[in-house]
């Protein structure tokens, strides 16, 4: 099963390694420094275990920019995963790392093959298809806490497409192409509703009809 799906995005790795995002930190739980995270690996066993080590995903302006984080112990309340890590010790610093993305390295040889995921540097460069014809190329992946966008640069500009199964429903790299379903008025202006016919004459009063 694989960690993080539709894509996988990396960061700077090392040769023969590539970088996975397995989960988000949400919320402070309780005063002792813990964290709610949304997973976004199907082996949290495996990836959260004690001494693991995260790359941090935050803005720039952020404390824990270029840090990482190590996992002393992962619990589990009413069914939601909660980190507790090495020197984050009361809520007030745990607050610091709300909306972190955790990523780990991990060796491409170990990957397994998978129908619907794709690293970052797949996907950039694929012919943008839409109902048979280019509608543009892919040029980047945002990756984002609610969902991943491709970034689209079309002959009117960048369109960030949502990459979900309904609206992306085929990458296919050996053609090179990104298959777009996108909804009305992703990649064009919407018509005014009900526009004035030509000609309408104005409005006035009602000639008189014939008596009878």
């Amino acid at each position: 099963m694989a960690d993080h799906k539709l894509p996988r995005k990396e960061v700077a790795p090392r040769p023969g390694q590539t970088e996975l995002r397995v989960g988000r930190l949400t919320k402070a739980h309780g005063l002792k420094g813990a964290i709610k995270l949304e997973l976004y690996t199907d082996e949290p066993e495996k990836r959260f275990v004690p001494g693991a080590v995260f790359t941090l995903q935050v803005p720039t302006a952020s404390k824990w920019h270029g840090k990482t984080l190590e996992l002393r112990e992962l619990r589990w309340y009413n069914g939601h995963p909660v980190g507790f890590f090495e020197g984050v010790d009361d809520r007030t610093e745990a607050e610091t790392l709300v909306k972190a993305i955790l990523w780990v390295s991990q060796d491409v040889k170990e990957l397994p093959e998978e129908d619907d995921a794709w690293y970052d540097h797949q996907l950039v460069g694929l012919d943008a298809i839409r109902d048979g014809a280019s509608v543009g190329r892919v040029v980047r992946v945002d990756h984002l806490p609610a969902q991943d966008l491709l970034a689209i640069a079309t002959g009117n500009g960048e369109v960030l497409v949502p990459f979900v199964k309904a609206i992306v429903p085929e990458v296919d790299l050996a053609a090179g192409t990104v298959t777009l379903t996108p909804p009305a008025g992703l990649f064009e202006e919407l018509p005014d509703d009900d526009p004035e016919p030509a000609g309408d004459e104005p409005a006035g009063d009602e000639p008189a009809g014939d008596e009878d």
